[in-house]
């Protein structure tokens, strides 16, 4: 049985001195003899983090102390798939370079898994209005799998997100738009940007991730790319076979 867990965790909220953060967040990290990356920035805080369940765990609840509202999204595997720490500071924990997006000041609406399963099934939303899923992330990561139906506009980097928003703008028009992407961090600022284009845009709480761990494979089609030696979860939140 996998014995290493795996914790992947961020939070938009006012960070005010995140250099003054970032050696205390590593001391507390490498002590529990974690590995993984830390992002911090004004922003708010990003992290994948794997080690001992006990470690790891403890970690993230001391992190509730200053972020009470840090949700962590779990996964086992039989070793630890990053091969050191880092903990960084950056200008963005997810880069858009659209200053004006701040979902740290209020985030988009998020449709839960269990609302967009039903939306789904039914093939419109609870008001009758055709549901357009847009995915977020890279075309690599895309590749991989993805919902049935959803929009890839091809981009390499999330950079190019608003950009290709703005050209589809008007076919997303008069629908329910549903942004996701693997965590949920990219469609947190790809829903705003959209709701800013005059869309009726949403996000999917949790992501990718959350999607698996609610609905499993409901509506997708094959894996999920993990920026880690795992490479793809299944919707079982499995390193996928061969991995």
């Amino acid at each position: 049985m996998a014995s290493v867990l795996n914790v992947s965790a961020y939070l938009f909220t006012r960070i005010d001195d995140p250099a003054a953060l970032r050696p205390v967040l590593r001391e507390r990290a490498a002590g529990a003899g974690l590995r993984g990356t830390i992002l911090l920035a004004e922003e708010g805080i990003n992290l994948f983090l794997a080690g001992d369940a006990d470690a790891v765990r403890g970690f993230v609840g001391g992190l509730r102390a200053d972020f009470p509202a840090l949700r962590a999204k779990e996964s086992w595997s039989d070793a630890v798939p990053f091969g050191r720490l880092l903990v960084k500071v950056k200008r963005e924990i997810i880069r858009m370079d659209r200053p004006d997006v701040r979902p740290q000041d209020g985030r988009a609406p998020a449709v839960s898994p269990a609302t967009l399963r039903r939306w789904l099934d039914r093939g419109v939303d609870d008001d009758g209005r055709e549901v357009v899923l847009v995915d977020t992330r890279n075309a690599f990561e895309v590749d991989y799998g993805t919902f049935s139906g959803a929009r890839d506009w091809r981009i390499e980097r999330f950079t190019q997100f608003p950009d290709a928003a703005s050209a589809h703008r008007d076919e997303l028009a008069g629908k329910t738009v549903v942004s996701f992407c693997t965590g949920g961090i990219r469609c947190e600022k790809a829903a705003l940007y959209l709701r800013d284009q005059g869309l009726d845009a949403y996000q999917l709480d949790g992501g990718i991730l959350g999607w698996f761990a609610a609905e499993g494979d409901a509506h997708w089609d094959g894996d999920c790319f993990v920026f880690d030696e795992r490479e793809a979860l299944d919707p079982a939140l499995a390193a996928r076979a061969g991995v």
